[in-house]
């Protein structure tokens, strides 16, 4: 009930100093100013998918600021959730409160958007999120008024990973374990209904994060005699599982979500790693040839290759950049949230255009291998499978 009183007392204070850019006055921390933040984990356990993101946004607006073609300066502030969604409201709440705050790109993480979400539709401040892939989220029911999904959801990666088990692996028994956050048991959901479908076998457990010892759940999957597994969760624990996994002797398939697809989880897991597939409904910035120049630029800039999702978020914050563009300094919160609601932007790995509930309209997902100690692109699921 604290955060929902602070929000109706902030909106009005946050209205009216955006509301002043169209007279001259200005919005933001000098009046020549406006703010695009980004929400995720930018420190605790999955910080490294969060600085992905985060560094795409900035370089969008670092680019936007050198090319002089707006009447105001973009600035970039943070807002760290920890990836927690305990962690999220407090985090949202700040970005709120900040009336020079006009677009959020985020929140990164299924179950951060999921109670954030309530906040930022009161507000009228709009989040367009690069990662959050819970199909519940854009449930009408829910009334996330504000959020924008800018990446196709888990109703398509689950089923991607059931198609390519099924058609390219032949795969005959399943062993499913999810890490019971929303995102992990979201996409354990969907990724059941394609296997079974398919008339494959499924065994199916969860496990919670951070469990403090894998040994007993590789056990069970190597008794288990199931010849392929689907983990659904985040790299953290997935590292600890791939080890105890390999110390168990699996010889199976093992394939994960965007949520593993890190180059952390093969710093974590060594050589344990090897040949484990992971999907993400996001392309390699660094092979496809749209997303080279990009790629060039993100090194000179952070001096590291773009990962998981730095090309996606940097895509969408020059979305709404463009957006901010056409209203000609007069940038108002719950306006500019409608004006990217009804936006088609082509960027760099997508068109991005959004259906009356804020879902994202493409459904492409791709497939990745670790091969040698490195994340491998292998291309787009459905060309895979043929």
């Amino acid at each position: 009930m604290l955060n929902k009183t602070i929000v109706k007392l902030a909106i009005p204070l946050a209205v009216g100093a955006l509301a002043l850019t169209g007279c001259g006055g200005g919005s933001g921390s000098d009046g020549d100013t406006l703010k695009i933040a980004f929400q995720g984990p930018l420190s605790g356990d999955n910080v490294a998918l969060g600085e992905n993101m985060q560094n795409g946004v900035k370089l969008a607006i670092d680019q936007a600021n050198a090319k002089g073609e707006l009447d105001v300066k973009l600035e970039y502030v943070a807002g760290d959730d920890q990836g927690l969604p305990d962690k999220a409201t407090a985090a949202a709440q700040k970005l709120i409160d900040d009336p020079g705050i006009v677009a959020v790109v985020g929140p990164a993480f299924s179950g951060a958007t999921n109670t954030a979400s309530p906040l930022y539709a009161e507000s009228g401040l709009v989040t367009v999120s690069p990662s959050a892939t819970n199909p519940t989220l854009t449930d009408p029911k829910n009334k996330f008024t504000s959020l924008l999904r800018g990446v196709p959801n888990d109703n398509q990666q689950g089923a991607a990973m059931a198609t390519y088990f099924a058609k390219k692996l032949n795969a005959k028994k399943v062993y499913l374990l999810d890490d019971k956050t929303d995102y992990g048991a979201g996409l354990a959901g969907v990724a059941e209904e394609g296997l079974k479908a398919a008339g494959i076998e499924v065994v199916k457990k969860s496990v919670p994060q951070k469990t403090p010892d894998y040994s007993a759940t590789a056990k069970d999957v190597v008794n288990s005699k199931a010849d392929a597994l689907i983990y659904a969760g985040y790299y953290q624990d997935a590292a600890p599982l791939a080890k105890k996994l390999k110390e168990a002797g699996y010889k199976g398939a093992a394939i994960s979500g965007d949520g593993v697809n890190d180059a952390k989880f093969i710093e974590l897991s060594g050589d344990a790693s090897e040949n484990w597939l992971l999907t993400c409904p996001c392309t390699d910035a660094t092979v496809e040839a749209g997303t080279k120049a990009f790629s060039a630029d993100y090194q000179k800039a952070f001096n590291r290759a773009p990962g998981t999702y730095s090309a996606e978020a940097y895509d969408i914050t020059n979305m709404i950049i463009e957006q901010i563009k056409t209203m000609k300094g007069d940038v108002q919160r719950e306006a500019l949230r409608d004006a990217l609601a009804k936006a088609s932007y082509k960027g760099l790995t997508k068109t991005f255009s959004f259906d009356e509930n804020g879902e994202f309209k493409g459904t492409d997902v791709y497939l990745y291998q670790v091969k040698g100690g490195k994340i491998a692109y292998q291309g787009n699921v459905n060309e895979l499978v043929g």
